[in-house]
């Protein structure tokens, strides 16, 4: 990304979101959910961390959540309410630690506090002498609106403080022996899942609108005028921070000293001794979230020394002491690169998006399909466009949202092709669904595709014929190099499919990118073209000395051919010369030979011996090897200058079997060929000498 680039990005990146924070923080309303805001602030955030020439005072990175509404009175804090910086992964996680250790400049001990992040509205709380006295809003972080009023309706904020009994105060670390003068502390309101499900079964009884998330809901009630309506709502509240210097050192102390008092203090909070244990932490509530009573995004990582936590001081406006853990999104932005369309295997045209990879609840996502031509329609998608996808539930990522306000005039309006991808064949509407006219077309894609990942091709273990059907469905691949660009999270995404099994699928697929010449001319189902002739062929090519490393090498080498010139290879005739010819000058086949160039597909070195021990014979192999697979034997006895067949004839030298042979070995006793055990065959192949 060049400078300029950049700077409008980041231009566009700051308009769109300032945009969507007005209306969450100060209407009270969103048309994204949160994870897709904290998107766009986290890629802002990035491209300001490469481009620090581009930041500005005014950027969404350099101020506190939103401004109080006019209709409050206004309430400034005793100390800024900061908002905490954002880490999504371990390494993130990791760096945040090793800056804030450079920063003081001296080893500290990596205790800390860990708590749930509630998705709900930051509050401060002012009590003298024990009593409620103030309530107000974050605000800009200096000044909030006081909803003392709002805030007396909710049951779990003490209206009058509370001292333990001596016994309890004494085994509470710095706990205070009288209530103070004057007490400020901070915490969250929100509300629970139980009751956000109830407002919204009231909402739609009465013809409303439902509300989109808990948070909204109570950062409404709290800024409702009425108060009656903030107490219809049954809204929840947990403080986690004293302002009042009571002697706690450490922010465990605070939490102690607010139970204490009487406040509500959230239960699964935890100290812990480690980076490690920070990361458990996080993990497990990542994965138990659901079973918590309200919605929570992440986890607050804090240090727990409140020595450490000041001296940290504050960078931007957040503390530097601080952090917050996030989950892996359910939703983020990225951007359309390309789409592309794939024939699935009922001849169905289904548009895929190739998008910049992004991590969707943990998983990275590179593609998403589009369903179908109204599906883009409804959208209004174009390539180039920011968009936004969501994984809710753990489903097939898709895109559910256009940032037309991010358009820069260079995006492209996609068409889909008049004519099938596949085999060039007319388009015709079935329906919303764009198909080709060739009834036959799809079954013939799955047919090559089956053929091409078979032992005698690619020999892919683990990609049999039904994974294959799936992923022509999902419109994850339309012809054979698609299958080199799968990725883990294009495949752990599908239903039945877990991370391990896509772990296994891709590296397989990686571990057999490099092919014999023989087998990848039998993989790409040249009509004519089988094991024998492509073994003729391989042979033939050695003998010109084409040097051959990638799929183009291969294809240059007969393009350069003349029918001619092809028949003049031992065994090639007219009709297979004109097959070879013919698939070669095909543009779907000069494509799909480049595609898997740019797949990182590569060709062997080939290995033939002009004057090997098996120069001049001919081998049969059947039943099944335990050694080595037939194909690894065929290619052992090429590599030395014999020639294999698949069928048993006098010209034949030995016959090899292994279990369960069937009738080739008859044949050759009736033939009076030799026959050979896979062991027999294995001690000619090493021997010095030619039997």
């Amino acid at each position: 990304m060049t400078k300029n680039e950049a700077k409008e990005r980041i231009e566009r990146l700051r308009k769109t979101i300032d945009r969507y924070r007005y209306e969450y923080h100060v209407l009270d309303r969103s048309s994204i959910s949160d994870e897709a805001l904290d998107s766009l602030k986290h890629e802002l955030s990035e491209l300001e961390g490469r481009f620090p020439e581009f930041i500005t005072p005014d950027s969404p990175t350099q101020r506190v959540e939103g401004k109080p509404l006019d209709t409050f009175s206004k309430a400034s804090h005793e100390s800024p309410m900061l908002s905490l910086t954002d880490v999504f992964i371990e390494a993130e996680f990791r760096a945040w630690f090793e800056r804030v250790t450079n920063f003081l400049s001296r080893p500290i001990t990596p205790a800390f506090y860990c708590e749930p992040k509630i998705d709900g509205l930051a509050i401060e709380l002012v009590y003298e002498h024990g009593i409620f006295v103030q309530g107000s809003t974050r605000g800009n972080g200096l000044v909030g609106e006081d909803v003392t009023q709002n805030l007396k309706t909710i049951e779990a904020i003490p209206l009058k403080l509370k001292v333990e009994s001596e016994k309890s105060k004494n085994s509470i670390p710095h706990s205070p022996l009288h209530i103070p003068p004057r007490l400020v502390v901070r915490g969250e309101v929100f509300l629970t899942k139980k009751e956000f499900a109830r407002i919204n079964r009231e909402q739609e009884k009465h013809g409303g609108k439902p509300y989109a998330n808990p948070r909204n809901v109570a950062a409404g009630s709290i800024r409702q005028l009425d108060p009656k309506i903030a107490a219809s709502r049954k809204l929840d509240s947990y403080q986690y921070s004293i302002v009042t210097d009571l002697g706690q050192k450490t922010h465990e102390d605070e939490h102690e000293i607010l139970r204490s008092f009487g406040f509500k203090t959230n239960p699964d909070t935890k100290a812990v001794e480690s980076l490690e244990e920070v990361i458990k932490y996080r993990n497990y509530w990542e994965k138990h979230r659901d079973k918590l009573p309200y919605e929570i995004d992440g986890v607050v990582v804090i240090l727990n020394q409140n020595r450490d936590f000041e001296a940290a001081g504050v960078v931007g406006k957040a503390p530097r002491g601080s952090v917050a853990y996030k989950f892996a999104a359910r939703e983020a932005t990225t951007v359309v690169k390309d789409i592309h369309v794939q024939v699935g295997r009922t001849g169905a045209l289904t548009p895929v998006a190739e998008l910049e990879p992004v991590s969707v609840s943990g998983v990275t996502i590179s593609h998403a399909t589009l369903h179908n031509r109204d599906e883009i329609e409804r959208l209004g998608l174009k390539i180039g466009d920011t968009v936004l996808i969501s994984r809710a539930g753990d489903v097939i990522p898709k895109i559910i949202k256009v940032f037309t306000e991010m358009r820069t005039g260079k995006e492209r309006a996609f068409r889909f092709p008049d004519t099938c991808p596949a085999d060039g064949s007319k388009v015709v509407e079935d329906g919303v669904i764009l198909r080709c006219s060739n009834p036959n077309c799809g079954a013939r894609t799955r047919e090559s595709l089956y053929h091409f990942v078979s032992r005698g091709g690619f020999n892919i273990e683990g990609l049999g014929e039904k994974i294959i059907d799936r992923f022509m469905d999902e419109g994850l691949i339309g012809d054979a190099a698609d299958i080199f660009t799968l990725t883990k999270g294009d495949i752990e995404v599908l239903e039945r499919f877990g991370e391990k099994s896509a772990e296994n699928i891709v590296a397989e697929i990686a571990a057999k990118k490099e092919i014999s010449l023989l087998r990848l001319l039998v993989a790409l189902g040249i009509l004519h073209v089988g094991e024998e002739t492509a073994g003729v062929l391989a042979q033939a090519i050695f003998n010109f000395q084409f040097p051959i490393s990638k799929p183009t090498d291969v294809l240059k080498v007969f393009h350069t051919m003349s029918l001619e010139n092809l028949q003049q290879i031992r065994d090639v005739g007219p009709k297979v010369a004109e097959s070879i010819y013919g698939w070669f000058r095909d543009p779907r086949h000069r494509k799909l030979i480049e595609k898997l160039d740019v797949a990182g597909v590569t060709v062997q070195p080939m290995k033939l011996k002009t004057g090997g021990k098996f120069k001049g014979m001919t081998f049969v192999f059947t039943g099944t090897m335990e050694s080595l697979e037939r194909e690894d034997a065929k290619e052992k006895v090429r590599e030395e200058g014999g020639d294999v067949s698949e069928s048993v004839s006098k010209k034949t030298t030995y016959v090899v079997f292994g279990e369960n042979p069937g009738s080739k070995v008859e044949k050759a006793k009736k033939l009076e060929v030799k026959t050979l055990t896979e062991h027999e065959f294995l001690k000619l192949l090493t021997s010095h000498t030619n039997t």
